[in-house]
């Protein structure tokens, strides 16, 4: 993160460099109240874009933004992480999100899926610091250990186009792949988070109609644009549905090779059975309600 410097607006209002001539029998009376009340603004930090704005369509406040200014977390954003009714409803982080981002314009739902990550880990840090303890499970013995990560030590993945899976960006911010087996070109998007969100929806009202779970082909529903130029909707469910897994395997390494994110990845020693594996940081409840 950049930080921004805060140094002119901690503590006392400033003043003005050419303040108003105050009469001498008024001076005592008013400006010794005035001065007796503190008055706090939050600080503000700089957070680095994974996508460095390079996606977001002409006119978006974040066209070509390489940062985001965001404010410190606070204890009235705490109130928004303890309350009931947007934890129930999913909705507790995103508001946080919103009430932190300086610039108003800039609406949650339209970050891409990245930068979102992103200025939640920066508000995380600001709110509760770098370290982040919570319990791990490790993937050779499944044993639960307690882990302590150091947030600060993410890495930005800025993806874009790829050589390694010929991935060719277009105009319009998309990206083209050529799926080898197939021999097609798949045209993909980047995910935003009213994407994320839908893809959480339909996950969540399949398994309350108790029907098999069909994530996969949603998300490539949700980021295949067009099937060699053909963008209609039944032609992309057909090449979906009949695409071979040797494709669908190659797209969608290709679709996270493009993708602008946090790598969080960690190396992990299991106390247990001494298993060294990577793994990548746990988004639990402790993260931003920590333990400490």
């Amino acid at each position: 993160m950049k930080f921004r410097n805060n140094e002119s607006r901690l503590g006392a209002k400033s003043v003005d460099a050419n303040p108003p001539v105050i009469p001498e029998d008024i001076e005592s009376e008013e400006t010794t109240e005035s001065r007796g009340v503190l008055q706090f603004a939050t600080p503000t930090t700089f957070v680095e874009l994974p996508t460095k704005g390079r996606y977001y369509p002409d006119g978006h406040p974040l066209h070509n933004q390489e940062t985001i200014e965001i404010r410190f977390m606070t204890a009235k954003d705490e109130d928004i992480l303890s309350s009931k009714t947007l934890l129930k409803k999913g909705l507790a982080i995103d508001r946080l999100l919103q009430n932190v981002i300086v610039d108003k314009n800039i609406k949650v739902n339209d970050l891409y899926v990245g930068d979102k990550n992103a200025v939640i880990i920066a508000s995380r840090i600001t709110g509760y610091g770098a370290n982040y303890l919570t319990n791990i499970t490790c993937p050779v013995c499944g044993s639960n250990t307690e882990y302590e990560f150091n947030l600060e030590e993410g890495k930005t993945r800025f993806g874009g186009p790829s050589d390694k899976y010929n991935v060719s960006a277009t105009e319009k911010g998309t990206f083209v792949v050529r799926v080898p087996t197939s021999n097609v070109d798949v045209e993909v998007r980047l995910l935003t988070s009213a994407d994320e969100q839908k893809l959480l929806k339909l996950t969540e009202n399949r398994r309350k109609q108790k029907l098999p779970e069909t994530t996969l082909t949603n998300q490539l529903r949700m980021f295949i644009v067009s099937v060699n130029g053909q963008t209609e909707t039944g032609v992309i469910s057909s090449f979906i549905n009949n695409m071979p897994a040797l494709d669908s395997r190659y797209l969608r390494n290709a679709y996270k090779e493009i993708t602008p994110s946090i790598d969080l990845s960690h190396d992990f020693v299991c106390d247990q059975c001494t298993a060294e594996v990577e793994m990548e940081v746990p988004m639990t409840a402790d993260f931003f309600w920590p333990r400490r």
